[in-house]
């Protein structure tokens, strides 16, 4: 589950970045990480953002919770959120609609994207 979930905060980095970039050409600079992760937290243009960082909060938990035997249910649980959570769209809402469009203007994010995707299981 390291692999992924390392690919993933990849992933969720290269699209922070992304938002940011298209955020200050919109709304002028971002002045410090302080106030970038404010945004990040409480901003809409942000907030869609919201599903991976709750996904990853899911797997540092499993990661990290000594009570918690981490089981191959788990993991196939969780490596199917990913995959359903990962589906851009043009005609969608939401997440969906909002990772097409970031995944169209940023190179990095279609990167990251497509490593997150090799790692799942091809019957995820």
């Amino acid at each position: 589950m390291g692999s992924i979930r390392e690919s993933l905060v990849r992933l969720h980095g290269a699209l922070i970045i992304t938002e940011q970039e298209t955020y200050e050409r919109l709304s002028g600079p971002v002045p410090s990480v302080e106030v970038l992760i404010d945004l990040l937290q409480k901003d809409p243009w942000f907030t869609w953002l919201h599903p991976i960082a709750d996904l990853l909060v899911r797997m540092d938990h499993l990661l990290e919770d000594d009570t918690c035997d981490i089981t191959d249910e788990n993991i196939t649980h969780l490596m199917r959120e990913v995959d359903s959570l990962l589906h851009p769209s043009v005609e969608g809402e939401g997440f969906e609609r909002a990772y097409y469009e970031a995944l169209d203007r940023a190179p990095d994010v279609v990167l990251a994207h497509f490593r997150v995707r090799k790692l799942l299981p091809k019957a995820a």
